[in-house]
């Protein structure tokens, strides 16, 4: 049976990371009209927020029957993935990566991503990192967390009469989407496999059209299937409550004066000694993604630290206090 009366696009997940960014960095530039790497951070993340809004225009009027999430956090055990959109479809589910670059962007035959713009009458020509490999490594997250329930018998069976590890990738298709209008994207060279996973925005509905047009419609999910497909992502995303008015404040206005390589590295040998100390993996005490966060915040107090959400829980609590020592200690000894 094909169920083909749902057409709308219903956003279940709108709010992102991004927007919050968006909204803080607005307020300081305004605070603060004259400090340039504040108006830089908010022209990078007003590019990126004006792409999401981009992609969702185009999700909008669809007509194709999809469920949207903006912004999805995922974690499995220590890795961690951050999905700009999660689109699924009767047939499919998406994984798409957005970016907004100035510039023009081409994939050669190796697969390698070139970016080439102009900064200050200067044509600037320099790799990037692939954002397909970083979309795939996000789904491979996912795929962790979806083989580790399935062991448990913790998916229902809507899902299962489709979605197994046979055809996992298949199921699950990641997307570049390129957001600005202005950037001219070359896959001519690509490799084949990669060509159709990089389009740009207005060619986004197109390429879930085709891909509808091309499956077995005996096996569309219909409106009900979709929508518990869709919670089951929400189910497991990760808010984040960051409070990003403070973090960029901190890291533009009031630790001007830090010299954050050397709080850097007195960070990461206590996270060292206290690995062996411990007998227990580096991580554990924070990432090194945790470790830039902490270093820009800078926070003074075990409450500041709890404020951020930068740690989970339990680090604070095993970790905290030590890791705010070890801040106080590098600013007594540089004011010294």
């Amino acid at each position: 049976m094909i169920f083909s009366t749902f057409t709308d696009t219903v956003f279940l997940k709108k709010s992102s990371d991004l927007q919050k960014k968006y909204e803080a960095l607005l307020k300081l530039t305004k605070e603060y009209p004259n400090n340039e790497k504040l108006q830089e951070e908010f022209y990078i993340v007003k590019k990126g927020f004006e792409g999401e809004n981009e992609i969702s225009y185009q999700l909008s009027k669809s007509n194709l029957g999809l469920f949207v999430l903006s912004d999805i956090n995922i974690k499995y055990e220590d890795l961690t993935a951050q999905i700009d959109f999660v689109v699924l479809s009767k047939a499919y589910c998406y994984f798409i990566e957005c970016k907004n670059l100035i510039g023009n962007i081409t994939v050669n035959d190796k697969g390698d991503f070139i970016r080439e713009y102009t900064f200050n009458n200067q044509k600037i020509k320099k790799g990037m990192y692939s954002p397909l490999r970083q979309v795939e490594a996000q789904r491979d997250v996912y795929k962790k967390i979806w083989n580790n329930r399935l062991s448990k018998n913790k998916i229902v069976n809507y899902i299962l009469k489709t979605l197994n590890e046979k055809n996992f990738e298949d199921n699950h298709r990641v997307l570049v989407v390129a957001a600005n209008s202005d950037t001219i994207l070359n896959t001519k060279y690509a490799p084949k496999d990669m060509k159709y996973k990089i389009i740009r925005s207005d060619a986004l509905v197109r390429q879930i059209k085709y891909d509808l047009d091309h499956s077995d419609k005996s096996l569309w999910l219909n409106k009900s299937e979709q929508e518990k497909w869709a919670n089951a992502f929400l189910n497991i995303n990760i808010d984040n409550h960051s409070d990003y008015y403070s973090y960029y404040k901190n890291k533009y206005i009031n630790t001007t004066n830090i010299d954050k390589t050397l709080l850097k590295e007195k960070l990461i040998n206590f996270r060292k000694n206290r690995s062996a100390e411990m007998k227990i993996p580096a991580y554990y005490i924070f990432t090194n993604d945790e470790l830039d966060k902490i270093i820009d915040l800078c926070p003074r107090t075990i409450e500041k630290l709890q404020e951020s959400k930068i740690l989970e829980s339990i680090k604070i609590k095993v970790h905290g206090e030590k890791i705010v020592e070890v801040i106080n200690n590098y600013l007594q000894n540089k004011n010294n």
